[in-house]
């Protein structure tokens, strides 16, 4: 099949680059650039070419299948899937509130997914870039390369991330796509032995975490000119906060600030998204773009993720991660931070609140004993929203008499950063791309403003498999000026 981009006409005069596919994301994407005579960037763009159509696959299948079903969209956030989809299903049970059991059980097996996924994508996919440099030497990009110069951070990203993964497999049964959640509540508890295991390595996670967050504030501190100008825009924030305010990764009400930070919403029921958000759809990428009702597609468009939990919230309600947010937000001089590096700040702060939260969960009666499930009355439909690590996770249902799901629609964390990631690659093609020769380092600091969102392109598109890179320059005429391969391997090859 002929994807319509590749035959797509472009503007009389405009030279098209294209990069494909995007390397250390989950899932396939790829970005054209169109530049003018001149080389100033007319067009920027970031396609996702994937079409995996989950909300169809759901249709017609028993609603109780449905959150062990969803997790196939990813094998990186499974977990925030899971309980999104349990959620949205304690609706449609009148199950609201679940069992104090049942909320502690989630809420533990969700901020170790927290936990997890930050240290993965700190460690493993973004630390390279950050360490070495952007156009540093291809070979030694990779965590391979962190553990060699570096093997303290490289050991505290791979424990920190194996301890959260060890909490999911408690509280869900396996380390990926487990069954721990149900509609109206979970299946087990966790042991006395189980909490005490976890327990014994808190103080080491607690100050490994810590250790994150002050790499990060380190990487800001050592070179402020590129991590708060590097792909930075103004932007609308939207996340999920608790009733008071406060940061909460597990249930909450919506808040939106506008780009000076002052609130345009707030405390708006998870219920009532439609209300506040609607997609619209472009021809040149499978990935919808979210934006708030009242401001239109042109100006209400938003970020979603860490960068916007931090800021967004009055307060993180755990001591350590809360002072780590006050340097954040100082660091702003009174303006909301906007540069799209310093998601990488926002995300460490947010896992080693993960981590005392962790904490004080496990100590926790209600997760050794207590009832399993709950029920109310039946309803027709139901919302699960819950922040993934990615940004605002949105799972919507409708449910027939016979229990099966009639109606499924998925707005996924990387769909409502999809015009924010648009915007990135634009800001930072501006400012770096020369339009004469294309090197590996060039493409890299493009990928690396789409890396700094964490996207997760298969959840977005509702992929699997590894191709090579390869991008072509042409000139005004149609006339072949430069064409170059970056192979799987990382070579630099010119065709």
């Amino acid at each position: 099949m002929t994807f319509a981009l590749e035959t797509a006409a472009q503007p009389a005069g405009l030279r098209r680059v294209a990069i494909e596919p995007l390397s250390r994301v989950e899932g396939h994407g790829k970005v054209t650039l169109l530049l003018d005579a001149n080389n100033h960037i007319q067009q920027a763009r970031l396609h996702i070419v994937e079409f995996r159509g989950f909300e169809k696959f759901i249709e017609g299948r028993p609603y109780w299948e449905v959150p062990v079903m969803v997790q196939r969209l990813c094998g990186i956030c499974p977990v925030s899937h899971h309980l999104a989809a349990a959620k949205a299903f304690d609706r449609v049970l009148g199950a609201t509130p679940v069992s104090a059991s049942a909320n502690a059980m989630r809420r533990l097996m969700h901020y170790g997914q927290i936990l997890q996924s930050h240290a993965l994508h700190f460690f493993h996919l973004s630390s390279p870039d950050l360490l070495f440099g952007f156009d540093s030497e291809v070979a030694r990009r990779n965590i391979v390369g962190v553990a060699q110069a570096h093997p303290e951070i490289a050991k505290k990203g791979i424990l920190l991330r194996k301890f959260g993964q060890e909490v999911i497999r408690i509280t869900s049964g396996k380390r990926v796509h487990g069954t721990g959640a149900v509609p109206g509540g979970v299946n087990k508890l966790v042991s006395a032995a189980e909490r005490d295991s976890l327990q014994r390595e808190l103080p080491q996670m607690l100050q490994w975490a810590q250790d994150s967050v002050n790499i990060a504030k380190q990487l800001h501190a050592q070179n402020p000119a590129l991590y708060n100008n590097f792909g930075s825009f103004r932007s609308n924030l939207m996340s999920l906060v608790r009733a008071d305010g406060a940061m909460d990764l597990y249930d909450g009400v919506l808040r939106v600030r506008d780009a000076d930070g002052h609130i345009l919403f707030d405390g708006v029921d998870d219920q009532r998204y439609l209300e506040l958000i609607e997609e619209t759809v472009r021809p040149w990428s499978y990935m919808k773009f979210p934006h708030l009702r009242s401001l239109g597609a042109e100006l209400g468009w938003y970020r979603v993720g860490p960068l916007a939990r931090v800021q967004n919230c009055d307060f993180i309600p755990s001591a350590q991660a809360e002072i780590e947010r006050q340097a954040f937000v100082a660091w702003g001089q009174g303006d909301l931070v906007h540069a799209s590096l310093a998601y990488h700040w926002a995300r460490m702060i947010e896992m080693l609140h993960a981590v005392e939260v962790i904490a004080e969960l496990l100590a926790d009666p209600a997760l050794l004993s207590g009832d399993l499930l709950s029920c109310g009355v039946r309803q027709r439909s139901g919302v699960g929203m819950i922040e993934a690590p990615r940004g605002t996770l949105i799972h919507d249902y409708d449910v027939g008499d016979d229990d099966l799901v009639t109606r499924c629609n998925l707005i996924v964390s990387t769909t409502h950063n999809n015009q924010a990631m648009n915007e990135a690659v634009r800001a930072v093609a501006r400012d770096y791309l020369d339009g004469h020769e294309l090197t590996e380092g060039l493409l890299n600091h493009i990928e690396v403003a789409i890396r700094a969102y964490d996207p997760c392109l298969s959840c977005a598109t509702h992929a699997l498999g590894q191709m090579p890179l390869e991008v072509t320059l042409l000139g005004a005429d149609g006339i072949l000026l430069d064409r170059v391969q970056n192979t799987q391997s990382g070579e630099l090859i010119r065709l």
